[in-house]
């Protein structure tokens, strides 16, 4: 029977270098963490885990990125 992950996904957490973020993946050995300031970082869940603490905050909205212009079918059309 496979051991319980430390982390439910979503599970927020504080790390004394990276600060508040939240589990996107946790395993029986990595887990992966989105920090607000640091973006998204991967440790080895037993080196890890002494210096994780969880944080009852409400998770952050995420943030919507701007759309990428396309770009123009003349310029392609010109490249010919």
């Amino acid at each position: 029977m496979a051991a319980k992950p430390a982390f439910a996904t979503g599970a927020q957490v504080e790390h004394p270098k990276f600060g508040l973020g939240s589990v996107v993946l946790c395993t029986e050995e990595h887990i992966t963490i989105k920090f607000d300031d640091s973006g998204e970082k991967k440790f080895v869940l037993s080196i890890v885990l002494p210096n994780l603490t969880k944080s009852n905050r409400t998770p952050p909205p995420e943030k919507k990125r701007a759309a990428r212009k396309k770009a123009a079918p003349a310029a392609a059309a010109a490249a010919e």
